[in-house]
């Protein structure tokens, strides 16, 4: 399908804030394989509802929750650390490989590129992996990339990543559209002034203020978000 090329309207969003995992690439399934493992590696089995609450949400929380769900409530640094470190070294062969498109998101980047609009990758994947997936999405496309690890912990469900992005790009976030796929990414964008436009993955999402659901970016065009702007 053909990206769009016609001149960017004034009415148009002021940038377009796209997650990663989930919501660009079908990457959600691809984490299960080292949290899974470390979760046997410990002697545990990661539940349905644990695996859940990890969705869009940064190494720390994922950790945490992993150890509590092996018995380990209150784990150190060193342990968190080394927890980190292993996940990372396993999700980099993982990403090496081939990564996924989620339906419809290779045309609605191009889409929105070719429009014009400045674009922001914001998600909650360390730098270092997100290089890796940048291999894959065009690390071109976008203006800024904010990652988990650079928003000095003050990750999705805060505002701080997709007020970062906005920052960077000098755009005020209540004329900017994210696209989102989990309730903790929505969370963020919604509570950073954004409308977002939920696509959910692997975890359903409630309505709710300033947010606007549909079941895939098949088809999506500039048209459709400027509308939800206006």
């Amino acid at each position: 399908m053909p990206a769009e090329t016609h001149p960017r309207s004034p009415d148009s969003p002021a940038a377009v804030l796209w997650d990663l995992d989930g919501t660009l690439l079908d990457s959600e399934k691809l984490w299960d394989i080292p949290l899974y493992e470390l979760t046997e590696k410990l002697g545990g089995e990661l539940s349905a509802e644990t695996r859940q609450a990890m969705v869009g949400t940064n190494v720390l929380v994922t950790l945490n929750l992993l150890y509590a769900e092996v018995g380990i409530p209150d784990p150190g640094p060193d342990q968190l650390a080394d927890g980190a470190a292993w996940i990372e070294r396993r999700m980099a062969e993982v990403f090496r490989q081939d990564l996924p498109w989620r339906p419809g998101a290779a045309d609605a980047l191009a889409t929105v590129h070719a429009a014009g609009l400045p674009m922001a990758l914001v998600t909650s994947t360390e730098r270092a992996l997100t290089e890796i997936a940048l291999d894959t999405i065009g690390r071109s496309r976008f203006d800024v990339t904010v990652c988990g690890d650079e928003v000095a912990g003050e990750n999705k469900p805060l505002p701080e990543p997709y007020l970062k992005a906005c920052r960077l790009l000098g755009v005020d976030p209540a004329a900017c559209v994210a696209i989102e796929d989990s309730p903790t990414g929505t969370a963020s964008a919604v509570a950073a002034g954004c409308t977002v436009l939920v696509v959910p993955c692997e975890v359903p999402v409630e309505p709710g203020e300033r947010r606007v659901l549909r079941t895939s970016l098949e088809g999506l065009t500039v048209a459709d978000l400027t509308a939800l702007l206006t």
